[in-house]
């Protein structure tokens, strides 16, 4: 993998048309395919909505986001309303999210969030556009990071260097078994994951679980027994292999 942007598309005037060029072209010769062994992706050809890339091979669909800031805690989306269904119908592609240095001709940062670590919990609306805008009242959204559990953040390329391709695909692999859970059920071990995760910790108990009742609550106010649900949650975790179980109340997550 060449972390170099190609300098000879520095003739354009426009900034950003410079920058999608500079980028798409970067993608389409340079990143592989992290859901299966296909060493290349390719330009979406039929002009799908929110769709950059495809493996050719296992036909994974992609979309790219990049930007020259470091990549941050929110990534901006198309349409709240729109990448709203495609979670809820499971049809968002999975994200590729790159962080470059258009004057230093160089990628810096590049992960990947398969598209069974999206719930509704990470796309947040955005304010509607003003009256006077052109398309008045038009709401769009953000994915927030956030909101992703760490294990749906997949590096491929960290501070400029390359990541193991086999680790990566050893990540993205084991989020399929995410895509077996009903989407309107997804968001709860999703929620519990990247809660789990924000204790910091390997090890945790189920007392340290049922401490993050009230963060769960908020993002699901219509459940009623919330501590029930944390322990059938911990079971999925453990069958996804997520989380090992100890015995005794103990529970050990999967190293990152």
């Amino acid at each position: 993998m060449n972390l170099n942007l190609d300098s000879d598309v520095l003739g354009y005037k426009s900034l950003s048309q410079k920058a999608r060029v500079l980028t798409e072209g970067w993608a389409a010769n340079n990143l592989y395919c992290p859901a299966c062994p296909s060493n290349h992706v390719v330009r979406e050809p039929n002009n799908r909505e929110a769709v950059d890339f495809v493996c050719p091979d296992c036909h994974a669909p992609f979309q790219l986001k990049a930007s020259r800031n470091s990549i941050g805690r929110k990534i901006t989306d198309a349409a709240y309303e729109t990448m709203k269904r495609a979670v809820l119908s499971d049809r968002s592609p999975n994200l590729l999210i790159m962080h470059y240095g258009i004057d230093a001709l160089k990628i810096f940062d590049v992960l990947v969030v398969p598209k069974h670590f999206l719930s509704l919990s990470a796309v947040e609306p955005r304010k509607p556009l003003a009256l006077t805008a052109r398309r008045a009242g038009w709401i769009g959204c953000n994915i927030v990071l956030d909101n992703v559990p760490p294990d749906g953040r997949i590096d491929l390329v960290k501070n400029s260097v390359v990541c193991p391709s086999a680790d990566v695909r050893a990540k993205f692999r084991l989020s399929r078994g995410l895509s077996n859970i009903e989407t309107s059920k997804r968001g709860w071990v999703l929620d519990l994951l990247t809660a789990l995760r924000s204790l910091n910790k390997i090890e945790f108990t189920l007392g340290e679980a049922y401490g993050l009742e009230n963060t769960l609550s908020a993002l699901h106010p219509k459940n009623r027994h919330v501590r029930e649900k944390i322990r059938q949650q911990l079971q999925v975790l453990r069958d996804l292999g997520y989380l090992t179980f100890l015995g005794g109340g103990d529970y050990r997550l999967k190293s990152l």
